[in-house]
C-alpha cells in the first residue's frame, strides 16, 4: 500500500476521519457493519432481557467530582488486571477484573467473573502505530473501527461488563507527546460509536502516564470518553495531583499500577536493573492505593499483575506464580480491599546476597545466601534457579519469550544458600530464589550475575593520548572528543543544552538538562566517536588518571541521580577499560563530585561521561560544569 508524504497524510487522515464522522450523505448508518442505536438520553428503550437492572454503569455528578454507579448504586473499582484465578480474586476481596483485549477467552472469562460476582473493564485492543499499521490509512482505520463495533455488539448485554477500555498506550507510538490527533479523532469518533450502540456501559481509554499533552489531546478530540485511565507505576501515589496539573478534568482510573517500572530503575554497574523482592514490593501498592483511595475523581484501581509475565525478568510484575500460588502482593490487596488481612500470610524474604563479584569469568563458580522466615512459623521449602537475562528491559508492555534456564547449574542448594557454575558464554544471568510456606504462598528474591568476555589487552598506541587534566567540558569547544549524544531511556523527554547562562559555576555557560517526564527513565552518555556504541574506534587514553571530578546543582534541589564513566562492555570490539559511577542527591547550590578512578584502568575511555535518573514524579532540572580528568 502507498504510503503518503506527511503533509498528505495529515489531509488525508483529516478527510479520513470527517468521512467516517459522517458516514455517506450525513448517515452514520450506511457506514458498512455499523448500525447506529439512537442515544438513551434520547430515545428510552427497554434493556435487553438478559442485562439485568444491577448492570447498569453510569458515570454520575457529584458535588465534590464524579462518582461510578453500578445497579443504581455507587460503585468503587477494587479490582486486578490479569487473568489469573477469578475465583482467588474474588476471595480476596476484589470486585473487578481488567482485560486489555477481547478473544477466543472473553465469553468464558466474563460467564466465570458473573458467576464469581466480579465485574470486567472489557478491553478492545487498537493497534500501535508501526509499519504495519497507519492512523492515516484508510484502509487500516476502517477495519479497526469494525472489529470494535463488533466486539461491542458482542459482549455489550453481558452482566459482568463494567465500562468499554478502548486501547491501551496508542499514544505512545504515536508521537513523543502523545497527542498525535489522527490516534485520538479516532478513538473520539470509536467512543461516540459505542455509545450508540451500548448507552449502558461508560467508555475508557487508557494511556500511560499523564506526560505531556495526551490528556489535553484526549479532552479536546475525545469528548464521548467518559473515563481516562491511566497505567501509573513509580509515579502512582502522585498521579491525581499531576492529571489535573496536565488539564484533567474527567473522572480516571488507575489501570495499572504495582512495583516500580523496570524503565523507571537505573542500571547498576553490570548493565542490569535490579528487583525488589515480592516482600519489598508490597511498599509501591500500597502507596498507590491509599494515594488514591479518596480521590473525588477516581473511581478505584486495577492492580498489576494477576498472573505471571516475563517482561525484563520472569517475575518483575506477576502477583501470582505460573502455578498460581500467590505472593504477598496478594496479601497486601485483600487487606486494603476487605480491610482483613488473609489467614495465613506469604514468607518473607531479605535481597538475596552474591558473594564476591558479581562480575565474573566464564564458568566461575559463585555462592548465593538468602534469608526467609515465615509469620506463622510455617516450614518452608527453597527453590532456586539460574536463567539468562532478557534482551531488553524496555518491552512497552509486550511479553517477552522467556530466556532459557540452566537446570544443571546448581551444584549444591539448600533454604538459606545455594551454589552455581556459571555458563562460559558471555553476557548477563540471574539466579532466583522461591521460598514456598506449602500454605499457597511464597516469596521471591533474585539478583543478577554477568559473565565477562575473556580479558582483551588494549593496543595503548591506536588510542589518542589525552593529557592530564583532561577538560571533558569546561566551556563550549568548537571540536570536542567526547559529544553527549547517547540519550538513553525515554529519548523523548531529554533535552541537553551545553550553553546555557544560568548562573555558570565559572565561565559563561554551563549544561542544562532537562527530563520532562514525570515516570519511565533516562540519560545521556558522552560519546567518541559521536553516536557510538563501541563499534568505532575513539575515546581518549587517560592512563595516569586517578579521578573524574565535576560540579553540579539542581534546580529545585532533591533530584536523584547517577554520574558515571564507561558503559560500554567487552562485548563490543571498542569497549570502554573502565567503568564507574556514582548516586547523589543534588542541592540547589552547586557542588562539586569526584568518582574515584585511582584504581580505574583508564587505557581507554569510550564513553567519557553519562548521567541517568528514574522519573520522581515530576519534571526535573539540573546543571552541570567544569567535568575535568584528573
Amino acid at each position: 500500500m502507498r504510503r503518503l508524504s506527511k503533509p498528505a497524510a495529515t489531509v488525508y487522515s483529516g478527510m479520513l476521519l470527517a468521512a467516517l464522522s459522517i458516514g455517506c450523505n450525513g448517515n452514520p448508518d450506511s457506514l458498512p457493519g455499523v448500525t447506529v442505536v439512537p442515544s438513551i438520553a434520547s430515545v428510552p428503550e427497554p434493556l435487553p432481557s438478559n442485562l439485568v437492572d444491577t448492570s447498569i454503569v453510569k458515570v454520575v455528578k457529584t458535588e465534590k467530582g464524579f462518582a461510578l454507579h453500578r445497579g443504581g448504586k455507587p460503585y468503587r473499582i477494587n479490582g486486578a488486571g490479569g487473568k489469573g484465578s477469578l475465583k482467588m480474586l474474588a476471595a480476596s476481596g476484589a470486585n473487578s477484573n481488567r482485560h486489555w483485549g477481547v478473544g477466543d477467552d472473553t465469553k468464558a472469562r466474563l460467564d466465570e467473573a458473573h458467576a464469581q460476582g466480579v465485574s470486567v473493564a472489557l478491553g478492545i485492543w487498537l493497534e500501535h502505530a508501526s509499519e504495519k499499521f497507519s492512523y492515516s490509512e484508510f484502509d487500516d482505520v476502517s477495519g479497526q473501527l469494525d472489529k470494535v463495533i463488533e466486539a461491542v455488539r458482542k459482549y455489550k448485554d453481558h452482566p459482568a461488563v463494567l465500562v468499554w477500555g478502548v486501547g491501551n498506550e496508542m499514544e505512545n507510538s504515536g508521537g513523543g507527546r502523545g497527542d498525535n490527533p489522527a490516534i485520538w479523532q479516532h478513538v473520539g469518533y470509536l467512543a461516540s460509536l459505542i455509545k450508540k450502540e451500548d448507552p449502558h456501559h461508560p467508555v475508557m481509554t487508557v494511556i500511560a502516564e499523564v506526560g505531556g499533552r495526551k490528556v489535553k489531546a484526549i479532552n479536546k478530540f475525545c469528548p464521548d470518553v467518559d473515563i481516562i485511565g491511566i497505567n501509573s507505576y513509580g509515579g502512582g501515589p502522585t498521579v491525581g495531583e499531576r492529571y489535573r496539573q496536565t488539564g484533567g478534568t474527567k473522572p480516571f482510573i488507575i489501570t495499572e499500577y504495582g512495583p516500580i517500572g523496570t524503565w523507571e530503575v537505573s542500571k547498576n554497574k553490570i548493565g542490569a536493573i535490579e528487583e525488589p523482592t515480592s516482600t519489598d514490593k508490597t511498599k509501591f501498592y500500597r502507596r498507590s492505593f491509599e494515594a488514591l483511595k479518596d480521590d473525588p475523581l477516581c473511581f478505584g484501581s486495577y492492580a498489576f499483575l494477576w498472573g505471571e509475565k516475563q517482561e525484563a525478568t520472569a517475575t518483575w510484575f506477576g502477583m501470582l506464580t505460573p502455578d498460581g500460588k500467590k505472593t504477598a502482593a496478594v496479601d497486601l490487596m485483600q487487606e486494603l480491599w476487605s480491610g482483613k488481612k488473609p489467614d495465613n500470610l506469604c514468607p518473607e524474604i531479605k535481597p538475596l546476597t552474591l558473594e564476591g563479584s558479581n562480575s565474573v569469568a566464564g564458568e566461575a563458580v559463585v555462592n548465593v545466601k538468602l534469608q526467609a522466615s515465615d509469620p506463622e512459623g510455617d516450614s518452608l521449602n527453597v527453590s532456586w534457579k539460574l536463567m539468562q537475562e532478557a534482551d531488553s528491559y524496555i518491552t512497552g508492555g509486550f511479553k517477552q519469550e522467556r530466556p532459557p534456564s540452566f537446570d544443571k547449574a546448581m551444584t549444591s542448594g539448600s533454604n538459606d544458600s545455594a551454589t552455581f557454575k556459571l555458563p562460559k558464554q558471555p553476557g548477563l544471568y540471574r539466579i532466583y530464589a522461591t521460598v514456598d510456606d506449602g500454605n499457597n504462598g511464597v516469596a521471591i528474591a533474585n539478583v543478577p550475575v554477568r559473565v565477562e568476555a575473556p580479558e582483551e589487552k588494549v593496543d595503548l598506541s591506536k588510542v589518542a593520548k589525552g593529557e592530564l587534566p583532561y577538560d571533558l567540558y569546561a566551556e563550549p569547544s568548537d571540536a570536542p572528543v567526547y559529544v553527549p549524544s547517547g540519550f538513553m531511556g525515554a529519548t523523548r523527554a531529554i533535552k541537553v543544552d551545553p550553553n546555557s547562562k544560568e548562573k555558570p559555576h565559572q565561565g559563561e555557560h554551563c549544561i542544562e538538562c532537562t527530563y520532562d517526564l514525570t515516570g519511565e527513565w533516562g540519560g545521556v552518555v558522552w560519546q567518541s566517536p559521536e553516536n557510538d556504541w563501541g563499534d568505532k574506534a575513539g575515546g581518549l587514553n587517560l592512563t595516569g588518571c586517578k579521578r573524574l571530578s565535576f560540579w553540579a546543582k539542581g534546580a529545585q534541589g532533591g533530584e536523584e541521580m547517577t554520574f558515571g564513566v564507561g558503559l560500554i562492555d567487552r562485548a563490543k570490539p571498542f569497549f570502554d577499560t573502565a567503568k564507574e559511577e556514582l548516586k547523589v542527591t543534588l542541592t540547589k547550590d552547586w557542588k562539586e563530585y569526584e568518582i574515584d578512578l585511582s584504581e580505574a584502568d583508564c587505557g581507554r575511555i569510550k564513553s567519557g561521561f553519562f548521567w541517568s535518573l528514574a522519573g520522581q514524579g515530576k519534571k526535573l532540572k539540573f546543571y552541570l560544569d567544569d567535568i575535568r580528568y584528573e
